[in-house]
């Protein structure tokens, strides 16, 4: 009688156990893509340090909660083919460069909790690269070849580009000529990506410089600031912590940035972005154990 009984329980926890308990992906085809680029705050310098005795460049290997991989985030590598992102996104992009903590994983972990979504699939297309000015992103450039053949090859098995991410400019703080220029090289750029990714109405997220590296800061920022192409929103870094030397921000503030990202995004569209959710329906326990015994004790009486 109690090897049956067993028998019996084990089949009926079976049939009664929530179907949450498995949460397959989402198929490739819902995959969300962002693009991030710029030069070396996209690319993410917090929590590297700078000897100067010795000039060796170390990060600290800190990965903050809001930074840390989840199997539903991805990132395109430098030979194309996707893997869990993990800080640092830029290691195998920005290579000739020590990486640290960038906003992107922050930003991800924001729309995610932002939408209540639990196991959106997620595609990072890391393409900023440190001490670049706006015109070594120009159309025909080799970094613009690059960032566009990359977003190509994230579209392949399906998915859609959802946004960009874009912070740079401190570069082109140093000579007047590239600061007065800036604006209209920025904004030709922000229409020839959208025309060449075939996407009218992409949202592009650019940040406005959070430092002060040349003369000409303030007209580079008054450049991004003034930026007035309908899908174009501007965040403004300044005033977020600076490691030392006043350049690159640092981790707290680069997980800030990501979401203050994030709210320019879900705020710029009139839902929030959908992404996939394989979440199935659950059962309350106490639902769930009051069914087992109504189930066990109509088993029983049929014995």
């Amino acid at each position: 009688m109690l090897p049956m009984l067993i028998l019996i329980f084990w089949a009926i926890l079976a049939r009664s156990w929530p179907l949450a308990a498995t949460h397959p992906l989402p198929p490739t085809a819902q995959k969300s893509i962002f693009i991030l680029a710029g030069q070396s705050n996209m690319a993410g310098r917090g929590g590297v340090t700078n000897d100067t005795a010795t000039g060796v460049t170390t990060w600290d290997g800190i990965v903050p909660p809001d930074c840390r991989p989840n199997p539903s985030i991805l990132r395109l590598a430098a030979n194309l083919t996707w893997m869990e992102a993990r800080e640092p996104l830029h290691s195998d992009i920005d290579y000739n460069k020590t990486n640290g903590v960038g906003p992107g994983m922050a930003f991800v972990h924001a729309i995610l909790r932002a939408a209540k979504l639990e196991f959106g699939l997620v595609g990072l297309v890391p393409c900023a690269v440190g001490g670049t000015k706006i015109t070594e992103w120009q159309r025909g450039t080799v970094l613009y070849d690059q960032m566009t053949r990359r977003a190509q090859a994230a579209l392949r098995g399906g998915g859609r580009i959802r946004a960009v991410l874009w912070y740079q400019g401190e570069s082109d703080t140093l000579e007047r000529e590239d600061a007065e220029l800036y604006k209209r090289r920025l904004e030709g750029l922000f229409v020839d990506l959208v025309a060449d990714l075939q996407s009218p109405g992409l949202p592009i997220i650019q940040v406005a410089l959070a430092s002060k590296v040349g003369p000409y800061t303030e007209t580079v920022r008054a450049a991004q600031l003034g930026i007035s192409l309908p899908n174009v929103r501007t965040v403004d870094a300044m005033g977020l912590p600076l490691e030392p030397g006043g350049l690159h921000l640092t981790t707290p503030a680069q997980v800030q940035l990501g979401k203050m990202l994030a709210r320019a995004l879900l705020n710029s569209i009139p839902k929030p972005i959908s992404l996939i959710s394989s979440k199935a329906p659950t059962m309350m326990p106490s639902n769930f154990i009051l069914d087992f015994l109504l189930r066990l004790v109509r088993i029983l009486g049929t014995i």
